[in-house]
């Protein structure tokens, strides 16, 4: 027979009744402590009409006792989280009684033996504690029964597993029922009134229906050892979400409600890769750095991470104001703290007299060129405005950068460049034909290509699309179930362009090992897990995001590649980081090649221009039906 639904929820009641109602009841056990004091010390159940304690005494006492009750504010504690603060509060007010009973005693010159003053305090901190403590107890029995919370295992009985128990007894919506730990030294230990048992018992519990969520709570596990772990559990017939750490709960605004902040690290399946070194940093220092596309998210970053480098100065170019706003507002105040300068300019890539005069007015040493249009769909639709800014802006840029010997200039490309099958992978290839050009014919300027896959968290990846979709409770849209991607951080991606830029030789095409190719599919599902929701497709039909195919877009490519079998790669002197040989193209080719191109962006001619991209973009499979501007 099942029990009827019943919900005890104590917060729901008003404050101002709640605490009369707890001063009250304390209030009560004054006099009641009183008198247990009496009869005791003086061995009778009637002490006032049977020894000389004055019954005036007796009320003095109480109402003083009562009077100072208001000022320790006892009923401020819950009694669903009565814990040690309550009882060493409890405590000093037990302590300040007997004194209070000694002192009035003593000066209104009333018969009272001294021991009965410490005999009182005593019993009022026992009644008082103990009435806690049951109340307490009753409280966590009627929630055994309560079938409105969901009742939870929390993996890890260490002190972030501790702290969330804590936490999840205030909570209405879930019951910690049991810890789990792999530390066998912990077995049948029970810690914050739960008892720890092996993760093998998980199954059981699962089936037993005893259980219907299992929460991580390890902070100390790295982003691939978590993910695996919810790997692991991920068969168990109940739902798994990893936690925040505590510092995360209060300061980074988690909830249990909403329990797993998804960084782009999680998704990976490899181990992030730390491109740091002594030698980065010292390329920069004391140097003058342009960013172009300094707002944007590869830009933004790389500014974050100069101010390491202790840079002269760092130059923001950026054509959105908003953008440019932003990423000063940001650095600006550790930038001011370290004394690093920040100049930020405010003009696009294609204006050819605000680059120069930038390079000549602020002495820029050093160009990291981030500045790009690079929405698939957008370029694709836009292909004059993308060819104009990705092709027209680098050589702008890159020509500047050799004619003012500048020191290093580093393009930052894509792997939409190999064999492309949009406009925005052509324009890629394009810039990196011009950069490869003016190399052969500078020797000045050191340039380098950095050439690297999808970037997780950067704006328009599927990471923040993803979580979006997540939140409104789906559906969640991938293009196609085979559609795979190579990915990396953010802090990857800005690794390899400060590494390229510390250790570039010239005419260097840097690629980032990123292990094998992911599924655009499987980084939803990962993504929908740790979020702490269940998929819902046709082996579970009950799941709460579904997860909806909706077709390749124009250029979209189903597999992205890093080089093609007639490229060479070779080792550098890093193990993550090699250095490919690709097809270059004569100064003459390349001058033909933007001459063509200038010409058709001129007259607007969007076939012309796709006919140039086929020919001069190596594998370039131009879309059936194209779209016009």
């Amino acid at each position: 027979m099942r029990l009827p639904r019943v919900t005890i929820d104590t917060s729901k009641v008003p404050p101002r009744v709640r605490n009369r109602l707890i001063f009250t009841f304390d209030a009560a056990l004054v006099p009641i402590s009183l008198y247990a004091a009496l009869c005791l010390r003086l061995g009778t159940f009637d002490p006032i009409n049977r020894s000389p304690f004055d019954p005036l005494n007796f009320v003095l006492i109480s109402v003083s006792s009562i009077a100072l009750l208001l000022g320790f504010q006892l009923y401020r504690y819950k009694l669903r989280t009565f814990d040690i603060y309550g009882i060493q509060k409890i405590g000093l007010f037990s302590v300040a009684i007997a004194l209070l009973a000694v002192t009035i005693s003593y000066f209104l010159n009333f018969w009272t033996p001294r021991s009965i003053s410490l005999i009182y305090g005593m019993m009022f901190f026992l009644f008082a504690n103990a009435s806690r403590l049951l109340i307490q107890s009753a409280l966590n029995l009627l929630d055994l029964v309560d079938t409105s919370q969901e009742p939870v295992a929390i993996y890890g009985a260490g002190t972030a597993g501790i702290r969330l128990a804590s936490m999840l007894r205030q909570s209405s919506d879930m019951r910690p029922v049991v810890f789990v730990d792999d530390n066998r030294a912990l077995k049948g230990l029970i810690i914050a009134g739960l008892r720890i048992r092996r993760p093998s018992a998980l199954r059981r519990m699962a089936e037993l229906g005893r259980i219907n969520r299992v929460l991580i709570a390890i902070p100390s596990l790295s982003q691939l050892e978590t993910s695996n772990l919810v790997d692991k559990l991920s068969d168990l017939d109940c739902e798994i979400q990893v936690v925040p750490s505590y510092v995360d709960l209060i300061y980074g605004g988690g909830t249990i409600q909403d329990p797993m902040t998804i960084y782009p690290d999680d998704l990976l399946a490899r181990e992030t890769i730390d491109l740091g070194a002594p030698e980065i940093a010292r390329a920069y220092a004391g140097r003058c750095v342009l960013v172009t596309g300094a707002g944007g998210s590869i830009g933004s970053e790389l500014c974050r991470q100069l101010l390491d480098c202790a840079p002269r100065r760092i130059v923001l170019f950026e054509q959105s104001e908003h953008a440019l706003y932003e990423i000063n507002r940001l650095i600006e105040p550790i930038a001011t703290t370290r004394n690093i300068p920040i100049t930020a300019r405010l003009a696009s890539v294609t204006n050819k007299s605000a680059v120069e005069e930038v390079l000549q007015q602020e002495n820029v040493e050093i160009v990291l060129h981030a500045a790009a249009y690079k929405h698939v769909p957008i370029v694709e639709e836009n292909e004059l405005e993308g060819i104009s800014n990705n092709v027209f802006g680098t050589h702008i840029v890159a020509e500047a950068a050799s004619a003012h010997g500048i020191e290093r200039f580093i393009l930052v490309s894509s792997d939409k460049a190999v064999r492309p099958t949009n406009v925005m992978g052509a324009t890629k290839r394009m810039a990196e034909l011009i950069v490869q050009d003016l190399q052969s014919r500078t020797a000045a300027t050191k340039f380098a290509i950095v050439r690297f896959g999808n970037v997780l968290g950067s704006s328009g990846s599927v990471v923040p699309l993803f979580q979006s979709q997540i939140s409104s409770g789906g559906p969640v849209t991938v293009t196609h179930e085979d559609t795979s991607r190579y990915f990396m951080t953010i802090r990857e991606a800005v690794g390899l362009i400060l590494t390229a830029g510390a250790s570039s030789s010239g005419d260097d095409l840097f690629i980032l090992d990123m292990g094998d190719p992911v599924k655009i599919i499987d980084v939803a599902k990962r993504m929908i897990t740790l979020s702490g929701r269940t998929v819902r497709d046709a082996a579970n039909p009950h799941g709460e995001i579904e997860i909806e195919v909706t077709g390749l877009r124009a250029g979209e490519k189903m597999h992205e590649e890093l080089f093609t079998e007639h490229d060479t790669v070779e080792p550098t002197h890093h193990d993550k980081i090699m250095r490919a040989n690709v097809t270059q193209f004569s100064q003459i080719e390349v001058a033909a090649m933007l001459k063509k191109l200038d010409d058709s962006v001129e007259r607007r001619d969007i076939v012309a221009i796709r006919s140039i991209i086929k020919n001069y973009v190596d594998g370039y499979a131009q879309p059936e039906t194209v779209a016009s501007s």
